[in-house]
């Protein structure tokens, strides 16, 4: 650590330079909101001694769009395709969090096709996701190779979503009391073809990135975050079960139908960028596990409630909470209506802006690279923060 070699206590150090602007020998650095690393409009001011960080506070705000706000305005169905907007990387996350809100607050039972549509759907939608970072995420670190494997498998399972969502990033295909549109043996087939093929490559995965040794030297180590730090700043997902947290709202929060089928929770107790980035790794393999069980055992039926609400449908007045497990963590939807057209508010709970809060602390006396990958370790999406 920065402040032993210099003689001072942690304390010292800390107290000497967390005061406003750079001291006479440190340096304030912008990282954004134009930076690569940042992966969007996010600000970091970074203030340095040397190449050790002293002070890392992100600015954000530059991508708020007032989604919550929008909701106050729009019918739920119009509000719907914010979700896409919100988190681009697993819209179907924040699909389901908003139609499960809308649906426990009207006390609707969904068809059992439609749930298990919205589980193999959701899952795919993880696994790109967990790819566009980790393609991303060892860009950063250096290395230009592993992106292009990650976006080839990207790629198709976008051309299998598609056929259940209509589109290939933003999906809203999630309705209120079932889904958009049935599933067709064109795309249970296609599933089932890229699920061992998909196996398949994640032990190259591992030869090729994860037992790097270069990896493992830029990751192991750096950016720990124990239980405590993670409690207390609201840290969910992949972030706090790198930590050794066993906290997944699929089975916290009982999603539906999570607990028919044989999965484990991906946990690691390392706390480092490591122990997050093998929690990610992990949870691609369940994903699989998730997907061909819920397509083996898929029920035939409805895929939409009798007699769904239209367009022009009114939520019933109350307020009710729903959170599932997004790819970056908890997303949760607290949703209040008066009874009228529109709800009467809805707040986002956003896993990004609480996982981010940990980085604060968590940057402080590293390297500035080991901050920038502590940053990548994290799965932002600036959208999600800036709701």
């Amino acid at each position: 650590m920065r402040y032993e070699e210099m003689g001072l206590t942690e304390g010292d150090f800390y107290s000497r330079n967390f005061q406003k602007g750079a001291r006479e020998d440190t340096l304030i650095l912008n990282l954004g909101p134009q930076h690569p690393a940042t992966h969007g409009v996010l600000r970091v001011i970074v203030e340095l001694d040397g190449e050790y960080v002293i002070r890392a506070e992100p600015v954000i705000g530059y991508l708020h769009r007032m989604h919550e706000k929008m909701a106050e305005v729009r019918s739920i169905y119009q509000y719907l395709p914010n979700m896409g907007r919100v988190d681009y990387g697993h819209a179907l996350g924040w699909n389901w969090a908003l139609v499960g809100a809308v649906e426990k607050l009207a006390g609707f039972e969904v068809p059992e096709r439609a749930q298990y549509i919205r589980v193999i759907t959701t899952e795919l939608n993880r696994i790109t996701s967990h790819l566009l970072w980790w393609g991303a995420f060892t860009l950063d670190l250096g290395a230009i190779t592993p992106i292009m494997y990650a976006f080839d498998d990207r790629e198709r399972m976008l051309d299998i979503l598609q056929m259940a969502t209509g589109s290939r990033l933003t999906h809203s295909s999630f309705r209120v009391g079932g889904v958009c549109a049935d599933i067709n043996d064109t795309f249970i087939e296609a599933c089932k073809e890229f699920i061992p093929h998909m196996r398949g490559r994640l032990p190259m995965y591992r030869d090729l990135v994860t037992g790097n040794i270069i990896l493992r030297k830029r990751l192991e180590g750096v950016g720990v975050f124990d239980a405590d730090l993670c409690r207390r700043y609201g840290g969910s997902g992949p972030v706090v079960r790198g930590s050794g947290i066993a906290y997944d709202a699929r089975k916290a929060e009982a999603t539906p139908m999570y607990d028919r089928f044989d999965w484990k929770v991906a946990v690691q107790t390392g706390g480092d960028s490591m122990a997050r980035y093998l929690v990610r790794m992990d949870e691609m393999e369940q994903s699989l596990n998730i997907i061909e069980q819920a397509l083996a055992s898929l029920p035939e039926g409805k895929v939409m409630m009798p007699k769904a609400p239209k367009v022009t449908w009114q939520v019933p007045k109350g307020e009710a909470y729903f959170a599932t497990e997004g790819a970056r963590g908890k997303v949760g939807i607290h949703l209040v209506s008066d009874g009228g057209k529109n709800p009467y508010k809805i707040k986002l709970r956003s896993p990004c802006f609480s996982n981010l809060s940990l980085f604060a602390e968590a940057a402080r006396g590293t390297l500035l690279a080991d901050a920038l990958a502590i940053l990548g370790s994290l799965d932002l999406v600036i959208p999600e923060i800036d709701r």
